[in-house]
């Protein structure tokens, strides 16, 4: 048993030089996090959408769909903050399957992660530089968060890893808002452990270096359902589960209460077009509640050119490889519906 080494020690200084924003790139994206800043700490009313591929696996199809959905951006810009998911890595339930651009920058091809993070950073600065959007991704491997921090405006930790000490411990010195999803279990108790590690300071060992970290009070909730020990689908998006939610937030000393629902994966039961009624049912569960409207103001959507998925191999432009998403049309009427009824 052994770790073989298949490069020379990379250079964290060296790999931010790749893809580096421009002066008038940094203002735009700060602009932006401040704006980002403002919803989660309640000084925006605004709906956040973390929406977009489940992987960004082909980058001229996600550029194709951040420059629609930068378009769709400012005909909702009063009511609506719009992150395009840009998830380069994607974890893997056994360890087999695609696992993210920063893998496999052709789903079919070798896996290279040299070649990966020059492909990681190269879209996720396009993103900005040829729309105006800031991306969101997943933080699956904590000391990878370098390679990404300095491009990305929102951060998730998922509900394999938000179990894990070094996830939470690495969230807490997350400058960007980081959604703490609830484990594949659904056990809320451990969400909100997760949740109260990131917002404190911790210290430990991280990059060969001992550290402190700042806590991150963007930190905050994000359900996503899980599975029961039948492994069966438990959504945890309807009205008494979010009053949980609310009274767990109370119960707590939590900084800047903020609840995202995630309207696929366990509360959809992967069955994407399931996606809209999810939201539809939040938006009026909201308006029964007042702490509810206060604070579940976020969804993420997957969501692509093309509904559905295809395999690996697939050739259809625009269509997931992993999880499937809605179409472009879906995605368009349901966003100028969450911006009507919020």
């Amino acid at each position: 048993m052994s770790f073989k080494a298949l490069s020379q020690p990379i250079n964290f200084e060296q790999v931010k030089s790749l893809s580096k924003l421009t002066p008038d790139q940094e203002k735009l994206k700060a602009v932006r996090d401040q704006e980002l800043k403002n919803i989660i700490e309640g000084k925006s009313q605004k709906i956040l959408l973390v929406i977009g591929p489940c992987s960004a696996h082909n980058e001229e199809a996600v550029m194709e769909y951040v420059t629609r959905l930068a378009k769709l951006q400012e005909k909702v810009q009063d009511k609506i903050f719009m992150v395009p998911r840009v998830y380069t890595n994607k974890p893997r339930t056994n360890g087999d399957g695609y696992k993210g651009l920063l893998h496999q920058q052709n789903p079919e091809g070798e896996s290279n992660l040299i070649k990966g993070i020059a492909a990681v950073r190269s879209l996720h600065n396009r993103v900005i530089s040829e729309t105006g959007l800031t991306t969101a991704d997943e933080m699956l491997y904590p000391e990878n968060l370098e390679f990404v921090q300095d491009l990305v405006s929102y951060i998730a930790v998922g509900a394999r890893s938000v179990e894990d000490q070094q996830h939470r411990f690495v969230a807490s010195g997350i400058d960007q808002p980081t959604g703490m999803k609830n484990p594949t279990s659904g056990n809320l108790n451990v969400l909100f452990n997760s949740l109260y590690a990131a917002q404190q300071k911790q210290e430990f060992i991280f990059n060969g270096l001992e550290v402190e970290t700042s806590s991150n009070p963007l930190a905050h909730v994000v359900l996503r359902g899980g599975l029961n020990e039948y492994s069966e689908n438990i959504p945890n998006y309807h009205y008494e589960d979010l009053l949980k939610v609310v009274a767990l937030y109370k119960a707590g000393n939590y900084k800047n209460p903020f609840i995202v629902i995630d309207t696929n994966h366990d509360n959809s039961g992967k069955q994407y077009k399931e996606q809209v009624r999810i939201v539809k049912e939040t938006l009026i569960n909201r308006s029964w509640n007042q702490d509810m409207k206060k604070w579940v103001r976020g969804f993420m959507i997957e969501s692509f050119l093309e509904s559905g998925r295809q395999e690996a191999d697939g050739k259809v432009f625009g269509q997931s490889i992993t999880d499937p998403c809605l179409g472009w049309a879906e995605t368009e009427e349901l966003v100028y519906y969450i911006a009507e009824n919020a």
